[in-house]
């Protein structure tokens, strides 16, 4: 099909409190201190006590997973969540002590022991002239807990030749960059390092957006940067050498509450949410192809996410890179069916999945590289479907929303985690508006409604190369706070907005270094 017919084809498509009220802890210990929907099985499943009982939920012996990599995934998933799930405690007891003497330092002493780091010691120095204003200290200690967190992985993190493997691995099914845009959703914050099992510095270009409406004009600039780096440097490939740029999209779906938890840009309307996918990929694809000679294209695929247990559904493309809703694979049926196979007996069936996929729908193979990448994602995948049932009994407790904070700007790298952080990406709060205004309506009822404040972290990341980036960073890390809050005015007037400022360097490994508010020398984080 030639760029005027697919164009043709597109169009015709259908469109698609003055402090925080710290109570004692509930008489029931077995409650959680946050916020969490508990899940419930599909129909014709039963429940007892609160866990599925259906065999579908229970942990497989699969010859093709990784359980060496899930054991060292479930150490880190426990290790991130004490984290955060120990700050209510601890301010909880730092509040009660507050009329005591000795106060101050007693109150540094359990957030060192029990969070490990300390508290603003303006906040505490003034909590006998009124009261203490826990919600400062609760925005100060989550953000400060991911911080930690984040220091470690970069200190920890050793894989480099995993990701410098995951590159040739690309190059060989013919990608020289890998650019994936989820959205924005909190429960796809483990997309790379869980739901994929792709090295996070494999993948370069990484961004969110509501409903996985990519900015298309930005993808334009950046697949520009990648062909003259190409074209210069030979890097990552020749100009000449034959591959190509591959554009992912990636919506989510919740198979236990589709119409309430799946993608809220698309009003949990699945089919929606793919099909607009598949159109902002056409629509890039069309862009290039009509910006550029010299037979310039694109490569681009589709994935779901059943956010209930990270399942992926890959929607095929044809030989000629088209997409449909309906040609996909589902890989918690590929992972039920291979269950007690051989490995070789279940890597054939998984690429039988991938053409029963295509001639159900009458269309076309995949070209050899793309089906061999779609064979990798969801054999990478059945590792996370295991990890589920072992880990959480084939189905997230938290199957909505339960992220810890916003993160504005740019995506951090370092910690990687299920509804850890909602994410918006923008430059000015105009731009941004709808993003900002989604997450702000999640954390009212996570937070706000709790007498919580809503932790934002804004962060940008700055060129090194490039002469006064660090300080455009810091502007914009700046000039985007204060549109929140004037956005935001109420929650800002009662305090129930909480903004960190971070900005940091490209460079791998780079420390994320505080913004103040003023004009001052920041530091590494």
């Amino acid at each position: 099909m030639n760029t005027r017919q697919r164009l043709d084809a597109m169009r015709a498509r259908q469109p698609a409190p003055a402090g925080m009220a710290m109570r004692t802890a509930p008489a029931s210990s077995s409650l959680p201190n946050w916020p969490q929907r508990v899940s419930f099985c599909p129909p014709g499943m039963q429940e007892r006590g609160g866990e599925c009982v259906s065999g579908v939920c229970a942990p497989r012996v699969h010859p093709l997973i990784d359980a060496a990599r899930n054991a060292e995934l479930a150490e880190y998933e426990r290790t991130v969540r004490q984290r955060f799930d120990a700050i209510v405690p601890a301010l909880r007891e730092i509040a009660a002590q507050q009329h005591e003497a000795g106060f101050e330092q007693r109150a540094q002493q359990i957030a060192r022991e029990r969070l490990g780091f300390e508290l603003p010691q303006d906040v505490l120095a003034d909590a006998w002239v009124t009261t203490l204003d826990m919600r400062t200290l609760y925005g100060h200690s989550v953000l400060q807990t991911y911080h930690a967190l984040a220091r470690d992985f970069t200190a920890r993190w050793n894989g480099h030749a995993e990701a410098e493997a995951m590159h040739r691995f690309f190059i060989e099914c013919g990608f020289h960059e890998i650019d994936i845009s989820p959205c924005a959703d909190g429960r796809l914050k483990g997309l790379l390092q869980f739901v994929l099992r792709l090295p996070y510095q494999a993948v370069r270009r990484r961004k969110s957006y509501a409903g996985a409406m990519f900015d298309v004009e930005l993808n334009v600039r950046q697949w520009t940067e990648t062909e003259l780096r190409r074209f210069r440097e030979g890097l990552p490939t020749l100009s000449d050498a034959g591959t190509r740029y591959l554009k992912i999209a990636v919506y989510h779906f919740s198979s236990s509450d589709p119409h309430h938890e799946g993608c809220a840009a698309h009003g949990s309307d699945d089919r929606k949410a793919a099909q607009a996918a598949i159109d902002r990929l056409a629509a890039f694809r069309t862009a290039i192809e009509n910006g550029f000679c010299c037979g310039a294209s694109v490569a681009t695929l589709l994935i779901g996410v059943d956010t209930d247990n990270d399942a992926i559904k890959v929607h095929v493309p044809d030989a000629s890179g088209e997409m449909s809703t309906e040609c996909f694979v589902d890989n918690l049926a590929v992972y039920h069916q291979t269950t007690g196979m051989a490995a070789s007996e279940a890597r054939w069936r998984l690429g039988a999945a991938i053409d029963e996929a295509v001639r159900e729908q009458g269309r076309s193979a995949p070209e050899a590289g793309m089906r061999r990448l779609i064979e990798r994602l969801l054999t990478n995948n059945l590792s996370q479907i295991d990890y589920v049932c072992a880990q959480h009994n084939g189905r997230y407790a938290d199957i909505g929303h339960a992220e810890r904070f916003i993160n504005i700007g740019d995506g951090f790298d370092e910690v990687h985690l299920r509804n850890l952080a909602y994410f918006g990406h923008l430059y000015t709060i105009e731009e941004g508006a709808a993003d900002m205004d989604v997450g702000i309506k999640i954390f009212s009822g996570l937070n706000v409604a709790r007498g919580l404040p809503i932790p934002i972290a804004i962060h940008y990341r700055y060129d090194e190369q490039v002469p006064g980036s660090r300080e455009r960073a810091v502007a914009r890390c700046r000039r985007i706070k204060a549109a929140i809050a004037a956005r935001y005015p109420t929650l800002a007037k009662d305090g129930l907005l909480f903004c960190g400022m971070t900005v940091q360097g490209k460079a791998p490994g780079s420390a994320q270094e505080e913004v103040s508010d003023i004009d001052t020398n920041s530091h590494g984080h």
